[in-house]
């Protein structure tokens, strides 16, 4: 699989760096969380590369559009860049490109992004877009235009075919509505997987071992954060074991943060963590962050926290928030990550995907890590409310 960052990458010629055709079929959108919707598109592409022996090139974006216009407005991001690249590949991708959206990207015309990136950059053959596609300057661009285009040019444009479950569309504006609201359960049936956090553990200030606690440090995007609070959850050990946890996303209002953190305490058990990758798999959400009046008042509130999570994590079977009892997804095959990555590119190098141990090859922890359907009923009146996100009808949501 091949990663492009941004047109003046694509090779000359006939074929591309790893002598595949120059050829393509393929799609445009964020694809953000890389959903079953997406995953949808990404089969319907594979069938398309069957028929035609030509490779699947995916078109991604960076900064995503509304994150370009909107800046901190945005709606938050399921996934990071690198774990959207790796999941896209796992799906069948086998080339991605990926463009700065920046002015020069904005100011072209639909018909100018129509010749420089589908015809003269990629030399599409098969193009699958929703029928609302919208592109080019102040989004004129449209799915009739493409198709009058491809008549001419020689490309064939065929729509998404939406993806429902139990009668609802999947969407990233919907997986980001479950997760504020507590969901796990729902939004892991509609990404396909559990949804997680994955990164390196930082060194910090230690507070957390000063009272007992310690916790493992992920620094997180400065973007809007997709879940802000306290969590039951699972991490995945470095040894591939699984262990309950309670985690806090955010800022850390009581001690005061320059950025947010994902800070995560490993139930009863002392580990050296520094160093190591984590994949944190939120199961339910325990409260909202919240500024206490003082260290004393957190670190009272921390211990009940970790006593709910234990209780939560021992008596799965009990009612979690309303009459409803917490439910397991339905078992979910995470798919091969691909063998190898070649990025055709000089441009930020640290982008680059990682092949093992990412989301892709994340496997759901066991029966024992159930995934809530709300939230658990707190006492903490202070608690925030989960984040509303902002509502985002784009096609490739």
């Amino acid at each position: 699989m091949e990663l492009i960052r941004g047109l003046h990458n694509l090779p000359a010629g006939g074929a591309t760096r790893s002598g595949a055709p120059r050829e393509c079929v393929a799609t445009i959108g964020n694809f953000d969380g890389v959903h079953r919707g997406h995953q949808a598109i990404l089969e319907q592409l594979k069938s398309l590369s069957r028929s035609a022996g030509l490779p699947v090139t995916v078109v991604i974006f960076e900064p995503q559009p509304r994150e370009y216009f909107a800046g901190d407005q945005a709606p938050p991001r399921l996934t990071r860049l690198r774990d959207k690249v790796e999941l896209l590949a796992a799906h069948g991708a086998d080339r991605i490109l990926c463009l700065p959206f920046n002015d020069a990207l904005r100011s072209l015309t639909a018909r100018q992004f129509i010749e420089r990136v589908l015809i003269d950059g990629l030399r599409v053959r098969h193009l699958v877009v929703g029928d609302d596609f919208r592109f080019g300057c102040d989004r004129a661009g449209d799915f009739a235009l493409l198709e009058a285009v491809g008549r001419e040019r020689g490309f064939a444009v065929e729509h998404t075919r939406t993806f429902t479950l139990d009668d609802e569309r999947v969407s990233s504006t919907r997986v980001r509505t479950l997760l504020a609201s507590g969901n796990f359960c729902q939004a892991a049936r509609m990404l396909g997987r559990p949804f997680a956090f994955q990164g390196r553990v930082v060194r910090d200030r230690q507070l957390g071992r000063t009272i007992g606690v310690p916790t493992a440090n992920i620094p997180l995007t400065r973007r809007p954060l997709a879940l802000r609070g306290v969590f039951a959850c699972a991490t995945r050990l470095p040894d591939g074991s699984w262990a309950p946890s309670v985690a806090n996303i955010g800022w850390r209002p009581t001690v005061g943060a320059h950025q947010p953190m994902l800070e995560v305490h490993v139930l009863d058990r002392q580990l050296e963590l520094y160093g190591e990758s984590l994949s944190v798999v939120p199961c339910a959400r325990l409260r909202g962050e919240t500024k206490f009046a003082d260290f004393d008042t957190l670190v009272t509130q921390i211990h009940h926290d970790l006593d709910q999570a234990r209780r939560y994590f021992q008596a799965p079977d009990a009612a979690p928030a309303s009459d409803q009892a917490p439910q397991t997804a339905p078992a979910i095959q995470a798919p091969a990550a691909p063998d190898a990555l070649q990025t055709a590119t000089t441009e930020n190098p640290g982008d680059r995907a990682s092949i093992s141990g990412g989301l892709a090859s994340l496997a759901p922890p066991p029966a024992r890590f159930p995934l809530a359907s709300a939230p658990l009923p707190h006492e903490t009146a202070a608690a925030d409310s989960p984040p509303s996100p902002s509502r985002d009808t784009r096609t490739d949501e």
